[in-house]
């Protein structure tokens, strides 16, 4: 596909990085940085992450709202995902444009010597609130909030916690039981503040597709349906906006894609190695093992040899283009399973086998996310090409207009621009 740049596409992403010329690429002035309750502020932007949402999903009928953002805005054929392609590493690199081996997020489960006695995981929810787990990188909330600005976050993955010292001016705890239509009324309530208490960026999350995707598989009609609520809630969230008359810049993201895992297709690491010779830090589509004390050669021997369906690295012979392995915090070898494999500790913890999953390889089709961004910035009916989501970092800070920090991202989406 061949993308045409504009002579103010091009301008804009030459100067996307100059505060003082960002003004004349955005439709509305930038936010000063010093405060936020400017005369002409920045349309507000809503970062939208629905979990486990393939590209796919949205030819699936049920996603009317969805599809017609995409054909107001832009979107793009597909986005990639970060390794490991799963939901805490993934969502940090979203907000951050750090890769997960630079954001400190390497896992949905992970250790740290400088943090001893204590594991980070989805489960302990202490953990996640800890700001030491999340201070190798500072999200927009956070970057925005010390430039003036007000942000809100209806969830994501971080923003429970004062990372550098700092929360969003308005965030809410994690709570599943919330329904997507509360959540998105929650979200309007912000905006239904004067100016200069309003947000100008806030997020919202829906964790319903990725939950539908593991429990039944990404093919099942629960899934479908579970894609087509969250659709609702999106409708939900424009119809609301347009009763406000606010003309926001909405940026839909996933952060990863679902593939259809078996019993049946399980690699049991005890039949691998000595179970006495490693400890398990992580498991599923890819494995995070530390040899123990003495054990090292003994595990190596074990893993680094040819394996049907898994393959295994020291962390740092991890090939480079998965941009993974250099955080102490990546365990000392890592297995990745192929598609729609699990790596299970042993038998009994195989029967536990989804019916989907994620984490494996990120450019595999079955793990690209979608990207869909429509407002007032966007020019309507783009389709960018396939890019990868630390793309979105420096975005989102150049519609709210703020310098973005140095990242591993670039403003790939400069030719939908207006």
């Amino acid at each position: 596909m061949k993308i045409v740049f504009s002579r103010l596409a091009l301008r804009c992403l030459f100067y996307a990085f100059l505060p003082a010329i960002v003004v004349g690429c955005a439709l509305t002035a930038p936010p000063s940085s010093t405060q936020s309750d400017q005369a002409t502020p920045v349309a507000p932007v809503i970062l939208v992450s629905i979990d486990g949402f393939k590209p796919d999903y949205l030819k699936r009928g049920v996603t009317p709202n969805l599809n017609a953002l995409a054909a107001q805005g832009a979107s793009a054929e597909a986005m990639h995902p970060s390794f490991p392609s799963i939901t805490f590493p993934n969502h940090y690199t979203l907000v951050t444009g750090l890769r997960p081996d630079r954001n400190g997020i390497v896992g949905n489960s992970m250790e740290d010597s400088r943090i001893p006695g204590i594991r980070f995981s989805l489960g302990n929810r202490e953990a996640a609130n800890d700001r030491r787990w999340w201070d190798q990188a500072e999200p927009i909330w956070s970057t925005a909030e010390k430039r003036g600005l007000r942000t809100a976050t209806m969830f994501w993955p971080g923003s429970e916690a004062a990372i550098q010292g700092v929360r969003p001016s308005e965030w809410r705890s994690y709570d599943s039981k919330v329904p997507a239509s509360e959540r998105v009324d929650t979200l309007l309530g912000w905006l239904d503040r004067p100016i200069a208490s309003r947000p100008v960026f806030l997020t919202l999350y829906f964790e319903d597709v990725d939950h539908a995707g593991h429990e039944y598989g990404p093919e099942a009609v629960q899934t479908t349906q579970a894609a087509a609520h969250v659709d609702e809630a999106i409708g939900r969230l424009v119809a609301g906006l347009k009763a406000r008359n606010i003309k926001a810049n909405i940026v839909l993201v996933s952060d990863h894609g679902m593939a259809a895992m078996s019993k049946q297709r399980v690699i049991l690491l005890d039949q691998v190695a000595p179970a006495d010779s490693y400890r398990l830090v992580t498991s599923g589509s890819y494995a995070g093992l530390e040899a123990k004390p003495g054990q090292d050669s003994v595990l190596a021997g074990a893993l680094l040899k040819p394996h049907q369906h898994m393959q295994c690295w020291r962390k740092e012979a991890i090939p480079p283009r998965f941009h993974y392995g250099q955080n102490p915090r990546v365990p000392g070898f890592i297995c990745l399973a192929e598609v729609g494999w699990q790596i299970a500790p042993d038998a009994r913890a195989a029967e536990r086998t989804p019916a989907g999953g994620h984490g494996y390889d990120n450019m595999a089709a079955e793990m690209q996310a979608i990207f869909i961004a429509a407002g007032p910035a966007f020019k309507a009916g783009i389709v960018l090409a396939p890019f990868d989501n630390v793309d979105v970092y420096p975005l989102v800070m150049h519609l709210i207009g703020l310098q973005p920090l140095p990242s591993d991202g670039s403003l790939t989406a400069a030719p939908a621009l207006n």
